[in-house]
């Protein structure tokens, strides 16, 4: 094989298939229809500065150069990422395991026990954790997770709610960045009215009677830990239903959402021993009461029994969701983050709860 065919068989178009590309556009040469297409005032007309092309182990020892030039400071405050031990074996056999390379469940899910069993893992430790009833088998991300609470909270609103025309929901200022961000445009396209404010000024707002539900953030961006029992029992008497994005870490430590009243949970398990990847992917939670099973985002997985009786998993109340019920369905979501669902979950049973606990307690004494 001569040397540089591979990049001329597999990179791109070849020569004569370009040219009937052309010729079928009516246009004499690649030059020509670049002209007759791209605007000229976006063009680059000189020739770009570049410098000589590298090899594979070339570049990586330049980018290793690069790297080295960084100064590392300390990270006290990740606004919900953070640096994490991966355990080896998760690496290897999870991570590193083209069987478990999807980002979805699958679609003939119950023929796939073994990933129904590790998402059932997810759901079980994190209904554990938040002190929830159900939750489901992952969504793409923390902020996709909070606008999903509250779409779910605004299209289950009670009928008297409805009628008197409930649409605000109210967001504490020290939520997440990039959480608020995303609630934003979810809120503009579903006519919900948006309000950030304190938790202080939270307790005002509500006597307003126009306050469906409202989210906040446990610990917040600032680091602060508050018992919000009292808090989410004052939303409940005006029937403001209450939605904490929640670090899954620190709930080894700290009092359940659940325990305070909390009607939604959601949050990201980066922490559990996935890797902060520049920002993404990270497989987000969501946990609610039972209440609001049949409005739930995402997929659940169930327990259920095959036809000759045995115990069997499979996909649980599906006629929620898009690829049934279309224009009807409670969500657009009709996907999870499965991959890293099951490294989350995985990682939990690997340290177990002894362990997880020992590692939230060291990662407080920072």
């Amino acid at each position: 094989m001569k040397i540089g065919s591979f990049v001329s068989r597999h990179l791109g178009p070849r020569m004569e298939d370009q040219n009937a590309m052309l010729r079928a556009l009516g246009a004499p040469s690649l030059d020509d229809l670049i002209e007759r297409t791209v605007p000229g005032a976006i063009r680059l007309r000189e020739r770009l500065s570049v410098s000589k092309a590298l090899t594979e182990s070339e570049y990586l020892e330049h980018i290793d150069g690069l790297a080295a030039q960084n100064t590392v400071f300390r990270n006290y405050i990740g606004m919900g990422y953070y640096p994490t031990e991966v355990p080896s074996v998760i690496r290897r056999n999870v991570l590193e395991n083209p069987g478990w390379y999807t980002a979805y469940t699958p679609y003939q899910a119950e023929i796939a026990q073994g990933r129904l069993e590790a998402l059932l893992n997810f759901q079980t430790m994190v209904m554990d954790l938040t002190g929830m009833e159900v939750a489901n088998a992952s969504l793409l991300d923390e902020g996709t997770a909070a606008a999903e609470a509250m779409a779910m909270l605004f299209a289950a609103r009670p009928r008297p709610q409805v009628k008197a025309g409930k649409n605000r929901f109210l967001v504490d200022e020290a939520v997440y960045p990039q959480t608020l961000s995303v609630l934003r445009t979810r809120a503009a396209h579903l006519d919900i009215d948006l309000a950030v404010m304190t938790r202080e000024e939270m307790r005002g707002a509500v006597e307003a009677d126009d306050v469906f539900g409202c989210l906040v953030q446990y610990p917040d961006a600032n680091g602060e830990v508050e018992d919000l029992t009292g808090f989410v029992g004052g939303m409940a008497e005006r029937e403001v239903r209450t939605v904490f994005a929640a670090d899954l870490m620190a709930l080894l430590v700290l009092k359940s959402p659940g325990a305070m009243g909390a009607d939604v949970v959601v949050g990201s398990s980066q922490r559990f021993g996935v890797p902060m990847g520049y920002g993404g992917p990270h497989a987000a939670f969501f946990a609610a009461r039972e209440s609001l099973k049949r409005h739930f985002p995402g997929r659940i997985i169930g327990v259920s029994k095959d036809r000759l009786g045995q115990p069997a998993l499979r996909m649980a109340l599906q006629t929620r969701e898009q690829h049934i019920r279309r224009d009807k369905a409670t969500s657009n979501i009709c996907t999870a983050q499965s991959l890293l669902a099951v490294m989350a979950s995985m990682y939990a049973v690997y340290h177990g709860p002894q362990g997880l606990r020992a590692i939230a307690e060291r990662v407080h004494t920072y």
